[in-house]
């Protein structure tokens, strides 16, 4: 389980056990009346619904922060569709072919444990085999290489070697 999914079950359980202690609570209708809340509800006749969307009882900042802004492994086509929702984070290319043994590695650990990757910090998997306009323009000559860009696109660092979320974010500027 992650920890976000363990959150929203714990923030569900509370609004269960909310639900089934508010029998004498008060509740206020559209027009800003109160009267009794209904005695029937129980969270067994509750609709089923997403989490919940008011997260303002959870960590603040969390909820203050963009979605953008959690760690993320994206493949180019999802980052080049909407490179927006990534502007407040890190990105950085990786430039990888499936028949590379440390590229592979990369790969499994950024996928296997997503939770690992830094907030802030966005790492997209470009294929180094097919792109090849993307190579020229950043100068790419090796599989496993890693480039920084600004929200422009523009080169800020390149790199080679590394296999972690960790080792890639102790890299960018």
């Amino acid at each position: 389980m992650t920890r976000t999914s363990l959150r929203h079950g714990a923030i569900a359980a509370i609004a269960a056990l909310s639900l089934a202690a508010c029998g004498s609570a008060t509740s206020t209708d559209a027009g800003g009346a109160t009267g009794a809340a209904p005695t029937s509800a129980s969270p067994s006749t509750t609709p089923a619904s997403p989490e919940p969307s008011d997260d303002s009882s959870a960590d603040a900042s969390e909820s203050a922060a963009p979605a953008a802004t959690a760690g993320a492994y994206i493949d180019y086509a999802a980052w080049q569709s909407d490179p927006g929702a990534y502007a407040g984070t890190d990105v950085v290319l990786f430039f990888a072919a499936s028949w590379c043994p440390t590229c592979r590695r990369a790969d499994a650990n950024l996928t296997g444990d997503p939770a690992a990757i830094p907030a802030g910090l966005t790492v997209v998997k470009t294929d180094f085999d097919s792109s090849t306009e993307l190579k020229q323009r950043y100068g790419v000559t090796v599989q496993h290489t890693f480039v920084q860009v600004d929200g422009q696109g523009e080169e800020l660092t390149k790199w080679t070697g590394s296999e972690t979320a960790d080792q890639i974010a102790g890299k960018v500027v």
